[in-house]
């Protein structure tokens, strides 16, 4: 390949890219604005109470975890603070974690008891 061939696609690669970054950051912008101006700034979790000074901290949360459905009407949104958001992706990720690829089947619960014998040891000890 030619560098006036390389140097072609790697433009039309990074006009892709850039676009796609711009159509996603303005789809972002929408949505949070949206949201800030449709919901009270305060965590849907923990009730903390969001001011201009802090809203930086006040996410929007895709309830179904869709990020590319955004009714207008707001109902897949919720305002979470940025500690409470990333709880909740983390109980999504935790609830995942124990399920095997085919997503039907969970691993097995844990069959050992540490305190089998211990009612046992107490009354040999009384």
């Amino acid at each position: 390949m030619t560098n006036d061939k390389k140097n072609s696609s790697n433009d039309k690669l990074d006009k892709i890219v850039a676009e796609a970054h711009r159509n996603r950051d303005k789809r972002e912008q929408g949505y949070r604005e949206k949201a800030l101006k449709m919901y009270p700034w305060i965590c849907g979790r923990c009730s903390r109470e969001f001011t201009q000074a802090n809203v930086r901290e006040l996410t929007v949360h895709h309830r179904n975890h869709d990020h590319d459905y955004n009714p207008e009407d707001g109902s897949n949104w919720e305002l979470l603070c940025v500690y409470c958001h990333d709880n909740e992706h983390s109980r999504l990720i935790d609830g995942e974690y124990g399920e095997i690829s085919s997503g039907t089947e969970k691993t097995k619960e844990a069959t050992n008891n540490p305190f089998a014998g211990l009612s046992g040891l107490l009354k040999d000890k009384s």
